[in-house]
């Protein structure tokens, strides 16, 4: 990451309005901008049935076609887990206690992944350079090209052909293979040249995490079921979880009318909130289901203009950021569904490819 891309904050009368009256907001009904009861309620019930996914897959003889649908639910469970769970927690947006944020953080870390990392990858280089090639580190994705300032190469002719299978091995990817590579290159993307710092303690929580995770979804099952059965329900619900994970990221952010930008002498022309606002996109905020499993994240321009509010209070800030835009002149994006956003994605997929 380069930390010398400056973005042109110096009058960002935008952005003090919408502070302005996001704060406002908070203030005349009294809340908090962390997660309340709502928040709390849904993780209960989110890890409550992973427990129980991982029971009955694990402990119970049932038959082979409800193991593949435990399996499927299992995946989706991991995603929302990560949406909701972890996801607020690692913005420090889960609870106003600290403590409570770091303990829930840690959930990535009971699903394979590493917290440490993923605050480098996604809270600073993601949430500050959104969409910038070589900073935005989530839009570097082997053999893919989704960005213009990305070298074309004789395979991303097809992507469009296997981009699909490249976001189902996602999370194999990241569990088994990238925490590894960064662990060692201590680099957070192919294009980093500077190297992160990387304590003892971090190196220590890594190595027991990492083996932790393995112990709970790879030994115990075998122990328990055998070698196929469990091979089989992991690959489903990794899977899944990976087709989650990915298709959210990439509708939020590679679609036809978000920006991506080539940055020129290190200066970006606008004020920080109006490069979010240009490089990302909503979908499917009418849909209170996939509101509830996504965390809020079909809300992503809300996410991304407040990354430290918990993703409960978004359906509400999303009515304040569109007034706003609408008062000050600024395109605001957002899909009608996720089919619509799908599509554009793909649209985009399509172009890169050329």
């Amino acid at each position: 990451m380069n930390p010398h891309v400056k973005f042109n904050n110096a009058n960002a009368l935008f952005s003090k309005t919408l502070k302005q009256k996001t704060n406002l907001y908070f203030q005349n009904l009294n809340k908090n901008k962390t997660g309340d009861f709502r928040l709390f309620l849904k993780t209960g019930i989110l890890l409550t049935t992973l427990a129980t996914l991982y029971a009955l897959l694990f402990f119970a003889d049932l038959h082979v076609a409800v193991n593949i649908i435990l399996s499927i639910v299992l995946g989706v469970n991991l995603a929302a887990i990560g949406f909701n769970v972890m996801h607020d927690a690692g913005h420090n947006s889960f609870s106003e206690n600290k403590t409570i944020n770091t303990i829930f953080s840690y959930s990535l870390n009971l699903l394979g992944g590493n917290i440490y990392f993923w605050k480098l990858k996604h809270n600073i280089a993601h949430h500050t350079y959104t969409n910038i090639d070589g900073e935005d580190h989530d839009i570097e994705i082997k053999f893919m090209r989704i960005h213009h300032d990305q070298q074309l190469k004789k395979h991303h002719k097809y992507q469009k052909l296997y981009f699909i299978f490249l976001y189902s091995i996602s999370y194999f990817a990241w569990v088994f293979y990238q925490d590894y590579e960064k662990y060692f290159r201590q680099r957070m993307g192919v294009k980093s040249t500077e190297k992160f710092s990387f304590p003892v303690r971090e190196k220590v929580i890594f190595w027991i995490s990492k083996l932790v995770h393995m112990t709970i979804f790879l030994v115990i099952p075998i122990l328990m079921v055998g070698v196929m059965k469990t091979l089989m329900c992991l690959l489903i619900s990794y899977v899944v979880c990976g087709l989650c994970l990915a298709i959210v990221f990439q509708l939020a952010h590679v679609v036809e009318q978000t920006d991506f930008k080539t940055v020129e002498e290190n200066k970006i022309e606008e004020e920080w909130m109006i490069h979010q606002l240009q490089s990302t996109a909503n979908f499917s905020t009418k849909n209170p289901i996939l509101t509830w499993l996504l965390g809020g994240l079909n809300f992503q321009v809300e996410h991304h203009l407040f990354p430290k509010v918990s993703h409960i209070h978004y359906p509400a800030l999303n009515k304040i950021v569109q007034e706003t835009c609408r008062a000050n002149d600024i395109s605001y994006f957002e899909y009608p569904s996720i089919f619509k956003a799908f599509r554009s994605h793909f649209n985009v997929i399509k172009l890169m490819s050329k």
